[in-house]
């Protein structure tokens, strides 16, 4: 019932800009807390933006500065704006999103490449 889909994915050069979309269907109750993701394969998965209900975004101090979430709500979608990419950029994007009652759930990934 519940699904997030990523999108927006692809290959640039380092010091371009992508954004990533993510669109959410269903109802997953009441969000508190909705994310974006980071994974290299044989790494763990990384918090890279925090967007909670009140509009306060936060960032890791990786991307801090360079990459910007937002969400429109008419739309049931997420945002990550990606600018000044670099090559350490480069990773599967997932977004998530949590609800009151702890269900987490996860897109499928849109994969991100940086070449320098």
């Amino acid at each position: 019932q519940v699904q997030l889909v990523e999108s927006g994915g692809g290959l640039v050069q380092a010091g371009g800009s992508l954004r990533l979309s993510c669109e959410e269907s269903g109802s997953i109750a009441t969000v508190v807390v909705r994310d974006w993701y980071r994974q290299v394969p044989g790494r763990q998965r990384d918090l890279v933006a925090r967007l909670v209900p009140s509009g306060r975004a936060t960032y890791a101090e990786s991307v801090e500065g360079r990459f910007t979430v937002s969400r429109d709500s008419a739309k049931s979608t997420v945002f990550l704006q990606m600018n000044d990419l670099k090559p350490e950029d480069t990773a599967v994007y997932y977004c998530h999103a949590r609800n009151k009652m702890g269900g987490d759930y996860w897109g499928q990934g849109t994969p991100v490449t940086v070449s320098s």
